[in-house]
Order: structure tokens, then C-alpha cells, then sequence
């Protein structure tokens, strides 16, 4: 099979086209034969950084966590898949798990799920790892009908999933946004569009929740951000961050009575811990995307397996709105 491979880590670091052999499927796992895989920002980070971040792969390493494919072969003990279903998943790209950047790969059955009917390849390709964050984190806030949720970076990978899952379990539901092309985004959504360029925190508390705050605000920016956060949310609201690696003084969270929610959804895949819930939180986004309330938002470029890097450049410039797509 082809696929993409490092055999560097560095701000400069190029992927090789390499042959290597195809996987075969083990117990518990399968093949799949990959459609489209999507670039995340942990993926450039692992091409940046290497060992500098303890979840990096050994060299040479063929990154790629989401896919979207077909199962061209099932391992002993695996009955809930069967040679030829479409399924997608976020289940490599790190540790000692071969990623998604190559016609093959092998993945554990327990991290992926059937694709969902009404969309494509690329579109599912896109949803494994934001989807999996924004709905664990949504779930672990407690969101509930009528709630009022903010969510900070509306149209970001992460975000843009938050705010359509929040809609669906009927919150009220507002986004911070930096353009207008954005800010109709999350209008379409139903939600209400913030732009935080003009607003301050303290104005648009005032101006939606009377003062009184959101209940639930999801960081998907995180960093230095979560201090507006903190600022936004109600007391005894629920704070979930999905970028929380900083010093922080959290007295104003404590004075509220904050709680907080930190996401890393990669656990199961390091640790090899409740790999079974991927699955599950997998089965439940396609069955909502089916019912027409999830839909990925997808940058307007297209690249082929070999153009892998022109794929992270573009992730990386800042310039790319929803989902960056690798066809393979």
C-alpha cells in the first residue's frame, strides 16, 4: 500500500511517499480501506513537535487519527462489522497506532462506529475526533433543554460541531465568531452569532443573559480565553475547555462556583481505556446526523494523499473555516 510517512519532526518536516505492506486485520480489529482522512490541530502539533509531546509516534511514523472507509477485513472476535460496511472512526495517528494517511489501516473495532447514510466519505472524515470532544464535553456539562450555552470559537473543528449538538438537545445557544462569512455560519446553525471583535465579554453577558450569564460555556479556544469564560458564565455555571494546558489563577471561578471540564478525548487511544465509549458516542453522532442535526463544516479545499503537507500548512495558516479533507 501507499502512504504518507515522516522520518523527522521539525517546523520543516516533509512526508515521504512510502510503500509499505498492507495490514492484516487481528483479533479485535479490522482493516479499513480509507476514503478520506482529516487534519486536526493535534496532528500538526504531533509533525511539529515529535517527542517533545508524549503522544508522538516512533519515526517513521504515518500520522492521520479521523477516517472514513470501508472494512475490507475483520479479525477474530469482531461481529458487529462485516467485510465491505462503511465505517468511520478516530483510531491511529499516535503512540503505536498507525494513522490514516495510507490506503490501509488497521483499527480496533471498539473505536469506530458505521458511517452515517446521509454523508459522504469526506464529511465523515471530518467528524470522528471533534465530534467525539464536543459531544463528551457537552454530556459531562450537563446541557439540558432551555440551558443558555456559549460557545467560544463557533465555527473552529471543535466548535462548530458544539454548537449544532447543542441545538439538538434544545439549548439556547450563542457563539463567538471573528468575521461575518462566520457569523452566518452560526446563524444558519439557528444560533445566535457573538463577535467578539466588537463585543466585550461584559457586554454581550448583559445583552443576552441579563446579566445573569451562560450556564454552559465551551472553550474550544482555551489558553489565556478561559478567562473570558470564566467571566461569561452564570454562577455555579459549567466551564468545559478542550485547551487547558496554562497557569491560571482560577479565583474568579472560584467565587462564581465554577466547575470545570477538561476534554482529551485521546485517552482512550493512549491508555487503552474505554475504547468501547468512542463507539458508542460514534453511533449516537451518526444517528443525529442522519436525523438532519449535524452536518461537518468543511474548508473549501480538497487534497490528495500526496499533498498531506500542503494539508497541514493549510490547517496551520489560520486561514481554513471548518474541517481540512485528505481524499486517499
Amino acid at each position: 500500500m501507499e502512504a504518507m510517512t515522516l522520518s523527522a519532526y521539525g517546523d520543516n518536516a516533509e512526508f515521504q511517499l512510502t510503500q509499505l505492506p498492507k495490514p492484516a486485520a487481528t483479533a479485535g480489529h479490522v482493516v479499513v480501506r480509507i476514503a478520506a482522512t482529516s487534519v486536526n490541530t493535534v496532528d500538526t502539533m504531533i509533525r511539529q513537535m515529535g517527542k517533545d509531546l508524549p503522544l508522538s509516534p516512533d519515526l517513521p511514523a504515518i500520522l492521520g487519527m479521523d477516517f472514513a472507509g470501508t472494512i475490507e477485513s475483520v479479525g477474530e472476535g469482531v461481529t458487529h462489522f462485516a467485510p465491505g460496511e462503511e465505517v468511520y472512526g478516530c483510531a491511529g495517528g499516535l503512540a503505536d497506532l498507525q494513522g490514516a494517511l495510507a490506503d490501509y489501516m488497521l483499527a480496533d473495532s471498539r473505536l469506530i462506529a458505521h458511517k452515517p447514510k446521509t454523508l459522504s466519505m469526506r464529511e465523515a472524515a471530518a467528524l470522528p475526533l471533534v465530534g467525539i470532544t464536543a459531544f463528551e464535553g457537552l454530556q459531562r456539562a450537563g446541557v439540558a433543554a432551555g440551558q443558555k450555552v456559549l460557545v467560544h470559537g463557533g465555527t473552529g473543528g471543535v466548535g462548530h460541531v458544539a454548537v449544532q449538538l447543542a441545538k439538538h438537545f434544545d439549548a439556547d445557544v450563542y457563539a463567538t465568531v471573528s468575521a461575518a462569512n462566520q457569523m452566518q455560519v452560526i446563524q444558519n446553525y439557528g444560533a445566535t452569532a457573538i463577535n467578539y471583535k466588537t463585543e466585550k465579554v461584559a457586554d454581550y453577558v448583559t445583552t443576552h443573559t441579563d446579566d445573569k450569564g451562560f450556564d454552559v460555556v465551551f472553550d474550544s479556544v482555551g489558553g489565556a480565553n478561559m478567562t473570558n469564560s470564566f467571566e461569561a458564565a452564570a454562577l455555579n455555571g459549567q466551564i468545559v475547555s478542550t485547551v487547558s494546558m496554562l497557569e491560571l489563577d482560577l479565583t474568579p471561578a472560584h467565587f462564581k462556583g465554577l466547575s470545570l471540564h477538561v476534554v482529551f478525548m485521546l485517552i482512550p487511544m493512549l491508555h487503552n481505556y474505554k475504547r468501547e465509549d468512542h463507539g458508542a458516542i460514534l453511533t449516537k453522532l451518526a444517528e443525529i446526523a442522519d436525523a438532519g442535526a449535524l452536518k461537518p463544516l468543511l474548508d473549501e479545499t480538497s487534497f490528495t494523499l500526496e499533498e498531506a503537507g500542503k494539508a497541514h500548512n493549510r490547517l496551520s495558516s489560520g486561514q481554513a473555516m471548518g474541517k481540512v479533507v485528505v481524499n486517499i
